[in-house]
């Protein structure tokens, strides 16, 4: 099964202006444009917060490795 050829989309614009009506369809294409891009935004939020959350954790995960690495120096030095 390839593409649908054009008289077969003639055929399903038809049914589908005869199920509608011809005022609904500008309707139901503005929800339908609408939905799709809040779904981008609410994907690019997400990606956003990720981004946030993935910095701050390798922040702490930087201090901790400073700090153990200074308290390891300190052992040293109190040793020597």
């Amino acid at each position: 099964m390839g593409m649908p050829s054009m008289p077969e989309l003639l055929v399903v614009l038809a049914i589908i202006v005869l199920l509608f009506g011809a005022k609904k369809i500008p309707d139901l294409a503005k929800g339908l444009g609408k939905g799709i891009k809040d779904f981008k935004k609410a994907i690019n939020e997400d990606d956003e917060e990720t981004q946030k959350v993935a910095t701050k954790d390798n922040k702490e995960i930087a201090n901790k490795s400073e700090q153990t690495q200074k308290s390891t120096e300190d052992k040293e030095s109190q040793k020597a």
